[in-house]
């Protein structure tokens, strides 16, 4: 496998991005337009399982919006998202989710009249591809009820399992998010800033969760990320987006002890 963790530069200075031998997951020349805005640039990566890669940048660089674009939420104006070396770029965010591709939102994606069991059950019937039956309650599958404890538990939420999610703190929304993201079981897991909002003492949880997925060295992991503690806490790798373009790409400490990202993400001078 080709060394992905390396800034490289051609002879005139410009960025050439590392391309490992294989990928669960692609996109090249990736470009989204709002108009006569470019708010994606043809981004050029490759992911692949076992790794957790850190997308950072300066607000409205384009770190949401390419994870958009992989997810699909937005359609592409141009280039390609491909999963396992097939192309879907043309298919929707629920084909996506189907075939692979999990995303925990910036903002929580839950439905707030139910209760958290049911929550994590819907996302455990999903994957499973059980449909939904009329007449039927859904407490005497038993099976399907043990799966959504288990994720309840990990995300130390089994005691909230009856209520509504509509009542639960920001902090505790977050972490039935990620449940959902778990209970799903995709090959890519995306999290967009699943620590903002947090307070101090919830954090260490989501965290901890994360680096349990990562330690597996199975899943795909995507994160998008401004705490810089948590940046280096858990990133195997780094990207950084600016102006919507991919400037830097490589180990960490590499990444981020260069002069483009110390003048594009932390600003000119300064210190990572």
């Amino acid at each position: 496998m080709v060394d992905s963790h390396t800034i490289s530069t051609k002879s005139d200075g410009s960025f050439v991005q590392p391309v490992p031998a294989t990928a669960s997951l692609s996109t090249r020349d990736l470009c989204i337009r709002f108009g006569g805005h470019i708010a994606v640039n043809q981004v050029t990566a490759d992911f692949y399982p076992g790794t957790l890669t850190v997308i950072v940048g300066p607000n409205g660089a384009g770190k949401t919006t390419y994870f958009n674009l992989i997810s699909g939420q937005l359609a592409a104006s141009s280039g390609t998202v491909k999963l396992f070396g097939k192309d879907i770029t043309a298919t929707g965010a629920a084909h996506r989710c189907r075939v692979g591709i999990g995303r925990a939102f910036q903002l929580t994606n839950l439905f707030p009249h139910l209760s958290v069991l049911e929550n994590v059950r819907l996302a455990v019937q999903s994957r499973t591809g059980i449909g939904f039956k009329l007449f039927s309650l859904w407490s005497n599958h038993t099976e399907l009820m043990q799966q959504a404890m288990h994720y309840l538990e990990r995300v130390a939420l089994a005691d909230r399992q009856h209520d509504r999610v509509l009542t639960l703190s920001h902090g505790d929304k977050r972490k039935l998010e990620v449940a959902l993201l778990l209970a799903l079981e995709p090959e890519v897991m995306m999290f967009d800033e699943p620590t903002a909002g947090m307070s101090v003492d919830e954090v260490p949880v989501v965290l901890d969760l994360i680096h349990q997925v990562k330690a597996e060295k199975k899943k795909t992991i995507l994160l998008v990320e401004h705490k810089m503690d948590v940046v280096r806490a858990l990133a195997d790798r780094i990207i950084v987006l600016h102006n919507g373009t991919l400037v830097a790409d490589g180990e960490p400490s590499t990444v981020m002890a260069s002069a483009i990202v110390q003048e594009a993400y932390l600003g000119k001078g300064a210190k990572a």
